[in-house]
């Protein structure tokens, strides 16, 4: 089985970047150890955020929410999305000072989409809010999708374009030559110009594979989903500072994640939830908006991604093997950028460069070499 480029991981970014490679060309394969979508892309509470990004992040952010505005354009689907917006909660002085700076540093660069809103206009937009709550920072064309919707939009319309998908496909061996890329497989030998690797929380096993190992954390951030209640909360709140994402779902459920993090097995290839920290999420909740007091939780679990130190992704070129290219290590706010990241990776792999400024989120922060170093 051979083709242009191999993109080794079945998650969102895998699969934009495999849409928009076979759109400019390319035979594109796609390999799963599992399903799609299994960890991070299907365990995620869907952010669609601009809001408090890194200032790094902020060039491919800021472009990929013109494509959540317009998503059926890209993958013939709105992936639920639903521009609700974004509130960030300053609980106290130093959280709305900070808050405050952080906006007119965006200003001072031309960056207008964060607003500063007060006591007043945060009771407008969140009625019921805690009364300690000071103010903070929204952005009105924020908001939120649906995971699955996403994953499924993504994986039509990538079939569509011509990608071959392949599941429950673990990636044994990687091999490059002067033609290329063998890779040996559970279900076969895939042979490819360009190996793309995008295994989220096994991009390391991945690396080392493939002869460029690198090194990150595993992320294994929980999620609650309550019982349904009465429409209370129109926006995806936060709090600056703590781990806190509480939105409320067209179905009337509560789903409150944040970055609390679970138990990740000895072997890293799984995690359970730590219950103490998730009643510390729930805690974190009820202390911003008090009329979550009492209503029952339905279902917790836990996705699992990979993590880098500086929470930075990794997108670009081995600096070691010809024909590499990497993309991971979202860190828990990669969902909003799979469409602008994709873009790029289809840049690399189509052109051999990108218009976008990559340094940094460079290869090199993560090589085991220069850790050790």
């Amino acid at each position: 089985m051979s083709a242009d480029v191999l993109i080794i991981g079945g998650g969102l970014h895998g699969l934009s970047a495999a849409l928009q490679a076979a759109r400019r060309g390319a035979a594109v394969q796609l390999v799963e150890r599992h399903f799609l979508g299994r960890h991070a892309s299907g365990a995620t509470a869907a952010g669609v955020r601009t809001l408090g990004r890194d200032g790094a992040e902020l060039p491919l952010s800021l472009e990929a929410a013109r494509d959540w505005h317009d998503m059926e354009g890209l993958v013939g689907d709105d992936c639920g999305f639903v521009a609700c917006g974004q509130l960030q909660v300053a609980e106290d002085e130093l959280s709305l000072t900070k808050i405050e700076m952080r906006i007119k540093r965006l200003q001072a660069m031309g960056h207008f989409h964060e607003q500063m809103v007060g006591p007043d206009e945060i009771r407008s937009l969140l009625p019921g809010i805690s009364a300690h709550c000071l103010g903070g920072a929204w952005v009105s064309s924020d908001g939120s999708a649906d995971p699955h919707r996403t994953i499924r939009a993504f994986r039509d319309a990538a079939i569509r374009a011509g990608v071959d998908i392949i599941e429950e496909c673990l990636v044994t061996a990687l091999t490059r030559s002067a033609t290329g890329w063998r890779a040996e497989t559970s279900r076969g030998v895939f042979e490819a110009e360009i190996v793309v690797n995008a295994a989220g929380a096994w991009a390391d096993h991945v690396s080392h594979l493939a002869g460029d190992p690198l090194q990150h954390e595993i992320r294994t951030s929980m999620m609650v989903v309550t019982e349904r209640s009465a429409s209370r909360i129109k926006p995806v709140v936060g709090s600056f500072g703590k781990k806190l994402s509480l939105k409320q779902t067209s179905q009337g459920t509560f789903l409150i994640g944040g970055g609390s993090q679970g138990k990740l097995a000895a072997d890293r290839q799984s995690a359970t939830v730590d219950v103490v920290a998730l009643a510390a999420s729930m805690q974190a909740a009820v202390r911003v908006f008090p009329e979550l007091e009492g209503v029952r939780i339905v279902r917790t679990w836990v996705g699992m991604e990979a993590m880098t130190s500086d929470h930075r992704p990794v997108i670009g070129f081995s600096q070691q093997v010809e024909g590499l290219i990497h993309v991971f290590g979202f860190s828990g706010h990669g969902f909003q950028l799979v469409p602008s990241v994709g873009r790029v990776v289809a840049d690399l792999i189509c052109q051999g460069h990108t218009n976008h400024d990559l340094d940094a989120f460079c290869v090199s922060r993560v090589s085991i070499e220069r850790v050790a170093a």
